[in-house]
C-alpha cells in the first residue's frame, strides 16, 4: 500500500511491460549485429539500465557517468556538474545514453556534448521518463518510456535526497511529504511493496 500523500503513476508490472517494449523499439533501430554501448546516468538510471540491458536482444557493453543538478531539491537547481566520468572510450561505438528522467533537458544536452567529443559511431538516448512541460532546451530523447506531468516522482531509481530509489514502482512525492528543510517525512514514505500486485 501507499500512504496518504502519494500517488502511484506506474506499477512494477507497467514498468516491466514498457521496458520490454522500449527494448524492442531500440533493437529495430539498429542493424542485427550491433553491439550497443549503454552509458547510464547515475544514480537515477541504474535500475532502468539493469532492466533494459537484460531484455535487449543484442550484445551490450556498459559504462556510467555521474552528474548532478538537483542536490536535495525537488527541481533542477543550476549548472550541471560532472561527478564521475566514463571509464571506457566511446570512440567508434554505438552509444545509447540511458537516462532516468528528462526535465529541463540541460543535463542531457551536457552529456550529449560530452560524449560527442569522444567520437562515437552513433549516439542516441533513451529516457525512462520525460517531463516536457519543464523543458528549457529544445531537446528530445530518441526513445521514451513514459511522458509525465510536472510532478516530482520517486522510485525505480529516482530519489528525493537519496531516499526512495528502491521503490519498485514510480510514485508522486507530494509537497506535503517534504519538510521545510527538504527532507522526506518518514511517516509518509511509501511502503516497499507494489500496490497493484
Amino acid at each position: 500500500m501507499v500512504n496518504v500523500g502519494h500517488t502511484v503513476l506506474f506499477s512494477a508490472d507497467q514498468i516491466k511491460d514498457r521496458v520490454a517494449g522500449l527494448a524492442a523499439e531500440i533493437r529495430r533501430g539498429y542493424p542485427a549485429d550491433t553491439t550497443l554501448h549503454l552509458v547510464a546516468v547515475l544514480k537515477g538510471g541504474f535500475v532502468f539500465l539493469a532492466d533494459l540491458a537484460r531484455v535487449l536482444d543484442c550484445p551490450v557493453t556498459i559504462d556510467f557517468v555521474a552528474v548532478s543538478s538537483y542536490g536535495a531539491a525537488t527541481r533542477s537547481t543550476g549548472p550541471v556538474r560532472l561527478r564521475q566520468d566514463l571509464h571506457l572510450p566511446v570512440r567508434d561505438r554505438d552509444v545509447l545514453i540511458v537516462e532516468d528522467i528528462i526535465d529541463t533537458g540541460e543535463t542531457l544536452a551536457w552529456i550529449l556534448e560530452h560524449l560527442r567529443a569522444g567520437g562515437p559511431r552513433s549516439l542516441r538516448t533513451v529516457a525512462f521518463l520525460d517531463k516536457p512541460s519543464r523543458r528549457t532546451l529544445d531537446i528530445q530523447a530518441d526513445y521514451v518510456g513514459f511522458t509525465i506531468p510536472d510532478r516530482f516522482v520517486v522510485g525505480y531509481g529516482l530519489d528525493h535526497d537519496e531516499r526512495l530509489r528502491n521503490l519498485p514502482y514510480v510514485a508522486v512525492l507530494e509537497p506535503s511529504d517534504v519538510t521545510p528543510t527538504g527532507e522526506t517525512m518518514t511517516n509518509t514514505a511509501p511502503e516497499l511493496s507494489d500496490p497493484t500486485s
